[in-house]
């Protein structure tokens, strides 16, 4: 179980995210045409797993609007930004931003996601939800690099995320 913060209050997840080094967990999510998506449909990119809360938060779209931004053009790389929101609200925030260079998958259906990564909210007001976490996955399928953001409402990473594809 992880120890993080929400507004300054101790919140715990559900366990700790996959290991560098070990293979990434597979699991199924939703696109926004509803279809089943797995680890295994992005095999052989490089692959930035953006998980969050929600996207109707400053904080999860500012995520979702920077990866877009800085990812675009990063060679044979897919940047899945992940959350338990409709695959509708989604599409709409992408839609209105003008965000195109990542997907969104939702876990709001039967998904084995959050147990598989080990990072749904278990306590507070948040409980349920996914927390803030980067996992970025190698082109066979291994762990490189993971980031529990300790307080929720702080962006993650983004450097030391996307240092890790090169």
């Amino acid at each position: 179980m992880a120890t993080i913060t929400f507004k300054g209050s101790e919140v715990h997840t559900t366990g700790t995210l996959p290991a560098v080094g070990n293979q990434a967990p597979d699991f199924k999510l939703t696109d926004g045409n509803l279809s089943d998506k797995t680890l295994t449909d992005y095999r052989g990119k490089k692959i930035v797993l953006n998980i969050f809360p929600s996207i109707d938060t400053g904080t999860c779209a500012a995520s979702v609007r920077a990866f877009n931004q800085k990812a675009a053009g990063l060679d044979n790389t897919v940047v899945l930004c992940i959350s338990k929101d409709l695959p509708f609200a989604q599409g709409r925030f992408c839609a209105a931003e003008g965000i195109s260079d990542v997907v969104t998958l939702s876990e709001y259906k039967d998904s084995n996601f959050s147990d598989a990564y080990q990072l749904k909210i278990a306590d507070g007001p948040l409980a349920g939800l996914l927390s803030r976490a980067v996992v970025v996955i190698d082109e066979n399928g291994k762990v490189v690099y993971t980031e529990q953001v300790p307080e929720i409402a702080n962006e993650p990473n983004y450097d030391a995320a996307l240092a890790a594809i090169s």
